[in-house]
């Protein structure tokens, strides 16, 4: 589609110059999961298990408890779906008990929790009603507080984190009617005027953005004398003159979700409520979701339990040809597919969690695999949920205590799970992004290699950069402790989970050594064989999943917490994992990917146009895209802020 008037024509290259600019270059503390990308397993930056003090623990839990009691007592999640509305009295109830500031800092207000137990919060309410999960987590982790917090000056923090700590709800707005995940065609702009900047642009899908009272909005500075320019972030007042609610989007899950359209027509924002310098907003946002991203499997993990503790009480009361269907092995192996996958989804939250609190890793990847991993898991568990209940678990809960059952809401979570494989980065978008982390420190020794640019003084410097990083290297990926049959004997206890971790170490070098062949093959088309870096990342995601169970089995034996037990989900988790794995590696080289693309080309040429007869589109009229042109609204506003 050819860019509007209003919105700038990007090249590729420059698509990816800009994308690039707003990656975090360096990497100054140590990566478990960067590590196992290039062939090094090193379980000793992940085990033994981290822990939290002990007063963070004592008011993390004073304040579940707390949580706990309104979710019980305050949240009809049947009323919620059934007016697609979140009640205003909850969202007042959760600003009294603190859960608007679960993440800001004491000192102004909030309750100061630790990633682990804001995890914990976002999990335990989320599976009361998903709608409120949404609405916490877009407002503290990626909303107004996280970016503050990062690289708020002091007088923002002092103005606006007591506000969203206890009253004020806020939002996140990147997304445009036509840029999603290639934000160098940002056309929100914010041209400087004086002490202000005036922004004008058309924002879609604003999670929270209906009911907001501050908004953390990404738009274009214009390069000028005194100005850098570029994408940059600002806090703005919701009811600021100029601005629109244009609308309240509604979607097939998470129906109380206060998702809209805004339009910005001439709205002054201080240059004092500008987040860092120009220029600065991708990597501001990027940043900002390195941990935020964190929320998404959490309330996966909520939703994995709900889900085991579903399957458990009906599969034990509804019997099929004389026994439990949960004894009948096509359930069982779902049930246990559940369990062990709950399991482990919720080690690698808490373990990323932790680390994001002791702050001595760099967890950009594992929060990135621990949201691209928890979304896709906590669909197939949702998915296998229904199947698992039948016709029931495709019939509405309202549906099934109007003729006298218990109103379980599968069809339901599977409905609010889906978005979470397209929130805040879609699995596609996922892989990119952890692949070009994996393969950095090929960029770094010979990115020039293969970049047509550069000059051939510049090729040969890289080349020898390369020879020497490659010397010492490739020989590493040829033998390790995972070829040896006593290594990490340490997890053999009730069940010998020390076969998985050399699994890990050796298949860690096996991916390492795929990767290097792929580059040393394809060079600078690497970027195109999407499908190739999808399974790389979806291989080192289980075995990035593999680990945690492990160690999240061990630190539940050394703690006395169902240590036997949870060595038995591990084992199964790894087992069902390696099958997977497998299976991954095998469709590196042993795919359709090239025929494929031969028959998105015909499809999109109309070559197979024949093949769409015999149907009827009950598809409205209208474009595909809206149109986004800046200018006065000449609609409603449907803002509504809850006081």
């Amino acid at each position: 589609m050819s860019a509007t008037p209003h919105q700038p024509t990007v090249t590729e290259r420059e698509a990816r110059q800009v994308a690039e600019a707003a990656r975090e270059q360096d990497w100054r503390k140590p990566s478990f999961a960067k590590e196992l990308f290039l062939g090094r397993f090193r379980l000793d930056l992940i085990h033994p298990h981290p822990m939290p003090a002990e007063d963070d623990v004592q008011r993390g839990e004073e304040f579940l408890a707390k949580l706990r009691d309104f979710c019980e007592t305050k949240i009809d999640s049947a009323r919620i779906e059934r007016e697609a509305q979140i009640p205003d009295e909850v969202i007042d109830g959760l600003k009294d008990i603190g859960a608007l500031g679960m993440k800001i800092d004491t000192k102004y207000g909030g309750l100061g929790l630790t990633q682990v137990y804001y995890n914990k919060a976002l999990a335990l309410v989320g599976s009361a009603n998903p709608a409120i999960g949404a609405l916490l987590s877009a407002h503290q982790s990626i909303g107004v507080p996280q970016p503050l917090k990062l690289f708020g000056t002091q007088e923002q923090k002092d103005v606006f984190l007591p506000r969203c700590a206890r009253t004020d709800i806020s939002a996140f707005l990147l997304t445009e009617p036509d840029v999603g995940s290639d934000p160098a065609r940002l056309a929100t702009s914010a041209v400087p005027d004086g002490d202000d900047y005036v922004l004008d642009g058309v924002k879609l899908w604003t999670t929270n953005g209906v009911v907001a009272d501050l908004l953390v909005v990404m738009a274009r500075v214009p390069k000028s004398e005194g100005h850098k320019g570029g994408i940059t972030a600002f806090v703005v007042e919701a009811g600021s003159e100029g601005i629109t609610v244009e609308n309240r989007n509604a979607f097939m899950g998470l129906r109380g979700l206060e998702n809209g359209v805004t339009r910005f027509h001439q709205v002054r924002v201080p240059a004092a409520n500008r987040i860092g310098p120009e220029g600065a907003g991708l990597k501001i946002a990027l940043t900002t979701l390195n941990t935020g991203r964190l929320s998404l499997p959490a309330m996966c993990v909520g939703a994995g339990k709900w889900c085991l503790k579903i399957a458990r009480e009906w599969s034990a009361a509804r019997e099929q040809w004389g026994k439990p269907v949960a004894l009948h092995e096509a359930v069982g192996a779902k049930i246990s597919f559940i369990a062990a996958t709950t399991f482990a989804l919720e080690a690698v939250v808490d373990l990323s969690s932790q680390m994001a609190d002791e702050n001595r890793n760099d967890i950009r990847i594992e929060a990135a695999l621990a949201k691209l991993y928890g979304s896709e898991m906590g669909c197939l568990m949702a998915d296998e949920l229904v199947q698992i209940r039948g016709g029931r678990g495709f019939e509405t809960a309202a549906s099934l205590a109007a003729r006298g059952e218990r109103a379980v809401p599968a069809e339901q979570i599977l409905r609010d799970l889906r978005i979470n494989r397209i929130f805040e980065g879609s699995t596609e978008i996922m892989h990119l992004l952890i692949a070009r982390e994996a393969v950095d420190a090929h960029l770094s020794v010979a990115g020039d290699l293969i970049d047509p640019d550069k000059s051939l003084s510049d090729k040969a410097k890289a080349g020898a950069n390369a020879g020497v990083f490659y010397a010492k290297w490739l020989p590493k990926l040829v033998a390790g402790p995972g070829q040896l049959p006593r290594s990490y004997g340490e997890f053999n206890r009730h069940v010998d989970l020390s076969p998985h971790l050399r699994y890990v170490e050796r298949n860690a070098r096996k991916l390492a050594r795929s990767t290097f062949y792929a580059m040393s093959r394809w060079q600078g088309r690497m970027e195109t064989k999407q499908g190739f870096l999808g399974r790389i990342v979806d291989i080192g995601a289980e075995l990035f999943a593999m680990s945690a169970a492990c160690v999240r089995a061990e630190h539940l034996r050394l703690t006395g917490q169902h240590g036997r037990e949870a060595y038995q989900l591990a084992d199964a988790f790894c087992r069902q994992s390696r099958i997977r794995v497998d299976e991954l590696f095998g469709r590196l080289w042993s795919n359709t990917d090239d025929l494929d693309r031969k028959v998105v080309k015909g499809v999109l040429a109309g070559t197979y146009e024949w093949l769409e007869q015999g149907v009827i589109d009950p598809s409205g009229e209208g474009p595909w895209i809206a149109d986004a042109t800046p200018g006065p609204s000449r609609k409603e506003n449907v803002h509504r802020p809850i006081r």
